[in-house]
């Protein structure tokens, strides 16, 4: 359609990065929710900014399963995934591993409700994602694995702390089940591809990237960070991509993963797809 091949390849990436942006936008809304309140808020408000974000963020959830931006099966992923965050969230807080320095009406055990809902920003990303990119793969891990090594992540992100730190076993548990995996997706015509650990990679680092986003605006803090901002250590970047483990999961378990086949020869259509 495009009469040279530069005038393509640029429209590809314009309509990849709005694709992308799309995707995003739940989490996309948290974060302009987090800048904007952290600058403008009144600090005289008598509704909490905690409590603003979080009901702010009830508000997005309602419009976007109204407008049917997203289905109920991935609501319900959401839901699973803000709970799973929220849960880690009161014990990591318990321990002091990082805290949220403002008050709050909308709580439990000293932690703001609104925070499961950063945890639900991955999850509906990776929803939307895998639905507006018609996600298809080769050599997929059963998702039986996926869960087992889900599982062994979450214990491990508790148990750490009165036992021997197992991420590097996890780490590799997850480089052996995605060595071979190649995710094919659709940006325009044609499916492109791309190993699918550099894909959990970049959604990690971006994550990680919102993350000091959210240091920055003091929506929480580390221990290291409560005189004065610097940057989240790299070394987060590792925890999030075992938790963006868990989220890929769970998704995974209502979009069954396409295997991409090789269409005959004699076959101008499309591959064949079939669910594994």
């Amino acid at each position: 359609m495009a009469r040279r091949q530069s005038t393509a390849v640029v429209y590809e990436f314009v309509r990849f990065g709005i694709k992308q942006g799309w995707a995003c936008l739940f989490g996309g809304i948290a974060v302009a929710l987090m800048i904007a309140t952290w600058r403008y808020y009144p600090a005289t408000a008598p509704l909490a900014r905690y409590d603003f974000l979080f009901l702010c963020m009830i508000a997005v959830q309602i419009v976007l399963l109204g407008t049917r931006l997203e289905t109920l099966d991935e609501a319900k992923v959401i839901v699973i995934y803000h709970v799973v965050g929220t849960v880690m969230e009161i014990f990591k807080t318990s321990v002091g591993s990082w805290i949220y320095p403002e008050p709050s009406f909308f709580r439990i055990a000293g932690v703001p409700l609104f925070t499961g809902f950063m945890y639900s920003c991955i999850g509906s990303y990776l929803c939307r994602v895998w639905r507006l990119f018609d996600f298809r793969f080769e050599r997929h891990p059963p998702r039986w694995a996926l869960v087992a090594l889900s599982i062994a992540i979450y214990v491990n992100f508790f148990a750490h702390h009165y036992m021997p730190d197992l991420r590097i076993v996890l780490f590799a548990a997850a480089a052996l089940l995605f060595s071979r995996t190649t995710i094919y997706f659709k940006v325009w015509g044609d499916y492109r591809s791309m190993p699918l650990l550099l894909g959990l990679a970049l959604v990690t680092l971006f994550i990680w990237f919102a993350e000091n986003i959210g240091t920055l605006t003091k929506t929480w803090l580390y221990p290291s960070q409560q005189h004065g901002w610097a940057m989240v250590s790299p070394a987060k970047f590792g925890s999030w991509f075992l938790l963006l483990i868990i989220s890929y999961t769970l998704v995974s378990l209502i979009n069954k993963p396409r295997v991409r086949i090789e269409p005959r020869r004699a076959s101008p259509v499309m591959p064949e797809l079939k669910a594994v």
